[in-house]
């Protein structure tokens, strides 16, 4: 049997098991079973904390992006303070590629929730506020996460920068084979050198643009 442990049994504790077992085995990998064995503890334990493994996922996606927000220096700068968020939000996905995943499945979760306030917070200081306001959020977050799952997607496949290189290579060639378009291949040429987090930030700009347009709409 396994050694029970004397000391007490936190919910950060829990999400904290939770987060390294999707990091290192998946979703998939993850059961109330696995986080019982990682912890040394019972399944009542567990279970006084969280409700299963529906919850465990949520949990550790707001223990995730909590950890990856709560070091952003507040500013007068908002449109510097969301660029910060949706990098911040981006480089967590990427370190831990299931967050995506859960963040798209469930959009009442409190990750979702917490990123959606830090950016629509900003997004209330840029000026917009009515109707804009929401439909200003929600479209950017959509983005952000959006865009953040397809990078961690991606860099699953390629794991190093001549597996990226060979990867992005391939898709430049069966998009021009798939279409030979001028537009299909300018971009196909573009995409064997391009930066995921410079192109994600020219997203964020390309977004901030229009928000500017929708200063004080409230329709």
């Amino acid at each position: 049997m396994s050694p029970r442990r004397s000391d007490a049994l936190s919910r950060d504790r829990i999400v904290d098991a939770t987060v390294r077992i999707l990091d290192q085995e998946g979703a998939d990998g993850l059961t109330v079973r696995a986080v019982t064995a990682r912890l040394s503890t019972g399944r009542g334990a567990i279970y006084h904390h969280v409700r299963g493994k529906d919850d465990l996922l949520a949990a550790a996606a707001d223990g995730v992006v909590d950890r990856a927000l709560a070091g952003l220096a507040d500013g007068d700068d908002a449109e510097r303070a969301i660029r910060a968020v949706a990098l911040a939000v981006f480089d967590a996905i990427d370190a831990h590629p299931w967050l995506g995943t859960q963040l798209a499945r469930e959009p009442a979760q409190p990750a979702a929730l917490r990123i959606w306030k830090a950016l629509g917070v900003r997004l209330r200081q840029l000026g917009l506020t009515g109707t804009a306001l929401p439909s200003a959020g929600s479209a950017l977050v959509n983005y952000v996460l959006g865009a953040a799952a397809q990078h961690a997607a991606g860099a699953r496949r390629a794991p190093d920068d001549a597996t990226r290189r060979a990867h992005l290579e391939e898709l430049a060639a069966q998009w021009v084979q798939h279409d030979d378009d001028p537009v299909v291949r300018e971009a196909a040429g573009l995409l064997r050198d391009h930066d995921d987090r410079e192109q994600f930030l020219a997203g964020v700009d390309i977004f901030l643009t229009g928000a500017r347009e929708h200063r004080g709409h409230r329709a």
